[in-house]
This record gives C-alpha cells, sequence and structure tokens, in this order.
C-alpha cells in the first residue's frame, strides 16, 4: 500500500517510523513542520502591522496540529507577534472564533488545512473577509474561493512520487524498507483581488516568488 498525502502516518498507526515503516505500508505526507513559522513570516510580508496571529485548526481532526504549532509560536516571538492557539471543534463556533480576532486592530489569521476546515473552506474565507482579517491558508484550494494568500504542498507532485514508489515496489522493493517522504515542493498563491478588498499593497518581491497570481 502507498499513500499520497496523509498527515501523520505514525499517529493514524499506518507505519512504525517514517525512516522504516517496518509493514506493507509506506509514501508521502503532506506535513513539513518548518510551514508552521513560514506561514507566520509570509502574513508579515503581506500584512506588516499585524502583531497578532490566531492559528486556526480543530483538534479533534487534527491531533498532530502541534508539529506545526510549536515552530509557529517560536516565530512569533523572532518576530515579536503574540501567538494565538485558536482550536475550533464545530462549524458552529467558526464565526466566533474568527471574530474574536478582529476585535483588536493588526490581527492576523493562520490557517492550517484539515479535514475540518478544508470541508468548511468556503464559510472560512468569507468569515476572514467579513472581519477583515489578513490570512494565510495552507493550501491553493483557499485562495481560488477567495482567500489572500496560501502557502503549501503540492500535492499532485506528491502523487507524482508515489508511483516511483509503485515502480520501485512491483520491481521487488520491500515497502518496510521504503522511508516515508515528507513533502518537496512548495506553491505560493496570492490574490491579488482580496489584497485590494483589505487594503493591503502585496511587495514586489513577494509577487515575483508566487507561483500563481489570481487577479
Amino acid at each position: 500500500i502507498i499513500f499520497a498525502s496523509v498527515s501523520d502516518p505514525i499517529g493514524s498507526g499506518f507505519v512504525a517510523t517514517l525512516s522504516r515503516p517496518g509493514g506493507n505500508v509506506t509514501g508521502f505526507t503532506n506535513v513539513e513542520a518548518s510551514l508552521g513559522g513560514k506561514w507566520l513570516e509570509l502574513l508579515k510580508e503581506i500584512a506588516p502591522r499585524s502583531n497578532r496571529a490566531a492559528f486556526l485548526f480543530n483538534p479533534a481532526t487534527a491531533p498532530y496540529a502541534s508539529i506545526y504549532l510549536n515552530p509557529f509560536k517560536a516565530a512569533a516571538a523572532s518576530f515579536a507577534v503574540e501567538a494565538i492557539a485558536a482550536p475550533v471543534r464545530d462549524r458552529s463556533e467558526l464565526d466566533s472564533v474568527i471574530a474574536a480576532q478582529a476585535r483588536a486592530p493588526n490581527g492576523g489569521l493562520i490557517v492550517m488545512a484539515d479535514a475540518f476546515i478544508a470541508t468548511h473552506r468556503a464559510e472560512i474565507t468569507l468569515l476572514a473577509a467579513r472581519y477583515r482579517l489578513p490570512a494565510v491558508y495552507s493550501g491553493r484550494f483557499f485562495t481560488k474561493l477567495g482567500g489572500l494568500l496560501s502557502y503549501g504542498s503540492d500535492l499532485v507532485d506528491n502523487f507524482r512520487r508515489a508511483a516511483t514508489y509503485a515502480d520501485r515496489i512491483l520491481k521487488d522493493a520491500k515497502p518496510s524498507e521504503l522511508p516515508v517522504q515528507a513533502p518537496v515542493k512548495f506553491e505560493l498563491v496570492i490574490n491579488l483581488k482580496a489584497a485590494k478588498a483589505l487594503g493591503l499593497e502585496v511587495p514586489a518581491q513577494l509577487l515575483g516568488r508566487a507561483d500563481d497570481v489570481i487577479e
């Protein structure tokens, strides 16, 4: 069995360790811990006045959230930004949790994609726009819906890489000896329409690094 997009293969019980899976399952994760800090860095680039940042996640569907939360908090200290964990457990809490971040000026939002967050992505991007919160998201499906900026692993690339493991296994390689691999390709998407609505001017240097710009 080869998986192409699993967030926590050890916690899910699929493999014993990432380097030595140990069974008949291996593959590719969509998690890279350093993204927790990178999302905050991007928030400061596109909305430099931000001095508070809330990290939105569902602890039930993302028990692995600490993988991102810890680097996020570490980066917040270096940027002199107040780091706020913003857990949301069901849809009814989304409005109040996001609204709470907009009660004081210069707030921002980091949105990690888990199963719950991805399911409610349209509502989340609309709420961020309604409360005029600059938000950085973990995947392009948020920016396509009107989100400001997204940065995350290219899941299509993971599926392409999974084909190389299929080839090796068909040539008698053992899944137990093929290490679980982290993503290696990431994409930055910026929504200029969303930036304009928030009164933000996107730096030329940031635009130059974007893989895709939505106008």
